[in-house]
């Protein structure tokens, strides 16, 4: 944090553009509290923001980062707003925001470690086998630490009624954390009276929701990687779950959002499921009486051992999902055939030793089934715009089944191990934001 005589360079400096006779009138005016906000990433949640609280309004005009110093972090924009949330900008407000980038090694929350766990799932980036045969899943493979952020204002500050508020040479560590979209999400228990099983839940409700209205409900199952005991996981470790309750995209497609939090894996690379996956249908049929939902608009998505689910809930309840979007999983490609009469969209990368070979194998028995598949090879570091050209050139909605493999080398991150897993579990952190992938699953209808 900066010293005493770099508060009194700052202020001096800054008078000069904020005009020095208002200065007489700063009063007690002072920053109150820190709130840490996080975001959610395609490779998981990091610490982007800070919201300073102000005990008067701030003018918004005249507002630079360079008047604050946040510890370990690069301020990139600082703005007024009337609460401690990115999205409520205003010219004036009591709160200032403090963006960070994304890109800082603080602001990367999750960190992977390497559990004890069994050999044989695909899932093997992934998590042990549990009730299927092996060493219970003793957790998740990534801790994420606390979300704290440290503020200093270290130059004077305009206040809305013209008062100049001076650094007090003061560092605040944040009381309070805000994580855009998942505190929006519920957590919650279902206890299915058939199986027996109890399942941890959560559960976004849209915001305009109205009792008598019929709203499309998505399913998203994470990987076995974010395997855990914490109900919330699910929703910190990648997109899959969060994207589609975003303020964007509630906007132009209202719509419930089921993540179910796993204890132990429910699906292995044998093909075999436990009484949970049963449980999890239950859980969304139960959520369709209880909120009346559109039972023609249920779409199921899940990556690697959550795709696996996706796979065999397809096969076994086939009536039950208007489409499914199949990420990064694969299955016996003997038992598939039940799949050629659904609409699927699949995703894989060519660096995935497993999925790869095990999605060209399934859409082979597909096509044999009488299915129409259109297939592509996309690149995994395109723009949007180019992911949504190609998904033009690829006449999607043409297609029962939309097969696309990512580019092999495109997937994994520069300076990052294309080892082990990586081109496996790097699918998801790009999956999930190709946009146009999302609006054609809810143009479906069962």
């Amino acid at each position: 944090m900066p010293s005493r005589r770099h508060f009194l360079a700052a202020s001096t400096a800054t008078l000069v553009t904020l005009g020095a006779p208002a200065l007489a009138q700063g009063g007690a005016a002072r920053m109150r509290s820190v709130t840490a906000i996080t975001q959610v990433f395609g490779d998981g949640i990091r610490l982007t923001a800070a919201a300073i609280e102000y005990t008067v309004a701030i003018d918004g005009a005249k507002l630079q980062g360079s008047a604050f110093q946040v510890a370990g972090r690069r301020i990139t924009d600082a703005y007024t707003s009337t609460a401690a949330d990115p999205a409520q900008r205003a010219q004036a407000g009591r709160f200032v925001i403090l963006a960070l980038s994304p890109e800082d090694a603080d602001a990367i929350l999750a960190e992977h470690v390497q559990p004890q766990r069994g050999a044989d799932s695909q899932a093997a980036d992934a998590g042990g086998p549990g009730p299927l045969g092996g060493p219970p899943v003793g957790g998740s493979d990534t801790v994420y630490r606390s979300a704290s952020v440290q503020v200093a204002q270290v130059a004077p500050v305009l206040a809305s009624d013209g008062s100049i508020i001076l650094p007090d040479g003061k560092t605040l560590t944040s009381s309070a954390v805000k994580n855009l979209v998942v505190d929006d999400f519920k957590q919650l228990e279902f206890h299915d009276p058939v199986t027996g099983d109890t399942l941890r839940y959560n559960l976004f409700i849209p915001r305009a929701y109205a009792a008598g209205k019929a709203y499309p409900l998505v399913l998203f199952m994470h990987d076995a990687g974010a395997t855990s005991e914490n109900t919330r996981t699910t929703l910190l470790q990648g997109r899959g779950a969060v994207v589609w309750a975003s303020p964007e995209d509630q906007e132009k497609r209202p719509c419930f959002v089921l993540a179910p939090q796993y204890a132990s894996l429910i699906a292995n690379d044998n093909s075999e499921t436990t009484s949970l996956l049963d449980t999890t249908v239950h859980l969304v049929q139960a959520l369709s009486r209880q909120y009346g939902l559109d039972t023609r608009r249920l779409y199921a998505t899940g990556q690697s051992g959550g795709c696996m689910q996706a796979i065999a809930m397809n096969i076994r309840y086939p009536q039950l999902f208007a489409a499914s979007y199949l990420v990064a999983g694969q299955w016996d490609a003997a038992l598939v055939k039940p799949l050629a009469r659904k609409k699927l969209w699949i995703l894989v990368s060519q660096d995935d030793a497993k999925a790869y070979p095990g999605q060209n194998a399934i859409t082979a028995v597909l096509e044999q089934e009488g299915a129409r598949i259109g297939r592509a090879i996309w690149d995994g570091t395109w723009t949007p715009a180019q992911f949504r050209a190609a998904y033009d050139r690829l006449h999607a909605d043409a297609n029962q089944i939309n097969y696309v493999a990512l580019r092999k080398g495109t997937v994994i991150p520069p300076g990052q191990s294309a080892a082990g897993a990586s081109g496996h579990r790097n699918t998801w952190r790009i999956a999930y934001d190709i946009a146009p992938i999302r609006e054609w699953l809810f143009r479906q209808v069962a």
